[in-house]
């Protein structure tokens, strides 16, 4: 893969707007009607719409990074059910289009002047993923771009480099997602401005996340012989791809991304409510996570539901997360684990701005 060639194309743009959209003549004006942008500083957005979560990040370039200047976040559930119907709900459809049109009040709020939106596994698995695509463009104003696995992988990586050691000989970088799971086997290149980029060595993207996975087990009582049965389905999926890499995992630590892996952190630091100051970029070892594991094992759907870094939106899906994690966990045994609050939206916009050269330009002090 070559990583900078990759940058270059798929920074895009994604701003463009519907002749005859409702949403347009609901609100009286084009949906990124920005005035004069020659006057003012580029703002960028980076929208995720996953299986589970619809995402928003708002951001004007810094030193060698980018200062966000407005986020959302909001459980959708997109892919409930595609696994069995092999189609998207109305009722997901109505509660994306919801979640979207609030980001795009967000985006042209703050006077947006280029942005990336991605969908993923929901809308590729999805029949009528296009059609929904589609919709979105027409109803919202927003232009949806499909992206495939390979993609996303990059994407995860290009956000969590920062937050790689630059003491390990390698890291395994992994995005547990709501209808599929990225496993990067990489290390880091040094930039002379902006983020270091991501250098991939290998990857691979498991047909299986936490939407997936609890709606074929279940994920109201799960007990530990449900909780093995889980692991064992992924390290079958995963096999190929942990046979074809060395073991050793000295200098090696592994780097998650994910509701999953910000879960086990909050519960793991006790807090009173999740608050991603404390949760990004910290560090676990292998017995508090299996502390965490066990813990919320042994608790009920309603304990889980009643945990303030948990919520009743995920205490259905957090053990099935938990599966995934474990047989990574088994396959690469690692003595430490990074947690990422932090990802997709943060690969778009670092490659975005790569792309458009504003650290070079500003010589490192955007």
């Amino acid at each position: 893969m070559n990583d900078e060639a990759r940058t270059a194309g798929l920074a895009s743009s994604r701003l463009r707007g519907p002749r005859h959209s409702p949403w347009r003549r609901r609100r009286g004006r084009a949906p990124f009607d920005n005035g004069d942008r020659a006057s003012r500083p580029p703002v960028y957005a980076a929208l995720d719409l996953g299986t589970n979560n619809c995402r928003l990040l708002v951001a004007r370039p810094a030193a060698n990074g980018f200062r966000v200047v407005d986020a959302f976040s909001r459980i959708i559930r997109l892919g409930e059910g595609v696994s069995g119907t092999g189609r998207i709900s109305a009722a997901a459809v109505d509660r994306a289009l919801d979640a979207l049109a609030v980001c795009g009040d967000k985006m042209r709020q703050r006077y947006v002047t280029r942005a990336r939106l991605i969908a993923t596994e929901a809308c590729r698995a999805a029949a009528n993923g296009p059609d929904f695509v589609a919709r979105v463009q027409e109803e919202i104003g927003l232009e949806l771009e499909i992206i495939d696995r390979e993609t996303e992988a990059l994407l995860a990586a290009t956000g969590c480099t920062p937050l790689v050691d630059p003491k390990a000989e390698t890291v395994i970088l992994f995005d547990i997602g709501g209808g599929s799971s990225e496993l990067v086997n990489m290390g880091v290149v040094g930039m002379p401005s902006g983020p270091p980029s991501p250098s991939i060595r290998a990857w691979t993207s498991l047909p299986l996340g936490v939407v997936t996975l609890a709606e074929r087990h279940g994920g109201i009582k799960v007990d530990r012989d449900l909780f093995e049965v889980m692991v064992e389905e992924v390290a079958a999926c995963m096999q190929p791809f942990a046979a074809s890499l060395p073991k050793r995992c000295e200098s090696a630590h592994l780097l998650g991304t994910s509701g999953t892996v910000t879960t086990i952190a909050g519960v793991h630091l006790a807090l009173r409510r999740y608050d991603r100051r404390y949760v990004d970029g910290c560090w676990m070892g292998m017995q508090e996570i299996s502390a965490v594991v066990d813990r919320l094992l042994a608790m009920s759907f309603e304990e889980r539901a009643a945990n303030p870094c948990i919520g009743p939106e995920r205490a259905d899906l957090v053990l099935a997360g938990f599966a995934i994690l474990e047989a990574i966990r088994r396959a690469f045994p690692c003595e430490r684990l990074r947690v990422a609050d932090r990802g997709l939206r943060e690969g778009m916009l670092v490659q975005m701005m790569r792309g458009d050269g504003v650290w070079q330009e500003a010589g490192g002090n955007a």
